[in-house]
């Protein structure tokens, strides 16, 4: 016999059906978050020690889970660096060998003998300018330069109409397909403030790009 109470149940069941779904998500999402943290730990404390390596995971408005590890070097001192949800994925499930590619971050942190904390982000506008025009810009426009010395590259800060102000670099030599790339600003500098070489990013698609024409 069906009662007021059983069609209640049956009427919020979808609802409840619902809200599991969500539960489920949101656990499965927590775990990957842990699995990934986890990994990452053990990686580097398989190329450091044990007692070498704290790590914790921040949450991005923009860029969701980061992933911030600190290794201390035998004289004690600090060395912090941060990673993207989606790197440290692609890292542990593409790379040879997973456990040097992350400690190679802290191996070039580690040529500053007084340790490396991360950047104290800008606390104005005028600071965020700063650090743009006089800092990551200029970084980024030497290093794709020097990188693939002596062929020429462009590399500018544009306007992007989707992406806002972007840093373009390119190939003139390459006339035709694709042959420049660019990063949003915003992008770089949380490199930047992650001890991460913002440079990197656009040297990788340059690479990618002569790959793409049989250059390399």
């Amino acid at each position: 016999m069906t009662t007021d109470n059983d069609l209640k149940e049956e009427q919020q069941s979808p609802d409840a059906q619902a809200a599991g779904a969500d539960k489920t998500e949101a656990d499965k999402a927590q775990e990957l978050i842990a699995a990934v943290h986890y990994n990452g730990m053990t990686a580097l404390k398989m190329e450091f020690g044990d007692e070498q390596v704290e790590g914790q995971v921040m949450n991005h408005e923009a860029y969701g889970p980061i992933f911030t590890y600190m290794v201390k070097s035998p004289e004690g001192k600090p060395y912090v660096s941060g990673f993207f949800l989606r790197e440290m994925i692609a890292g542990f499930q593409t790379k040879q060998d997973p456990s040097q590619w992350l400690s190679s971050f802290f191996v070039d942190l580690m040529k500053s003998p007084e340790g490396r904390l991360l950047p104290m982000p800008p606390q104005s506008e005028d600071e965020a300018k700063a650090l743009i025009d006089k800092i990551i810009v200029p970084h980024c426009v030497k290093a794709v330069r020097e990188e693939f010395a002596p062929e020429p590259v462009h590399a500018d800060l544009e306007l992007h109409e989707e992406h806002g102000p972007v840093v373009e670099a390119g190939f003139p030599s390459i006339t035709e397909g694709n042959n420049v790339c660019a990063m949003p600003l915003h992008f770089l500098m949380a490199h930047y403030l992650l001890n991460r070489d913002p440079a990197d990013l656009l040297i990788q698609g340059l690479y990618r790009i002569r790959e793409e024409h049989g250059l390399d």
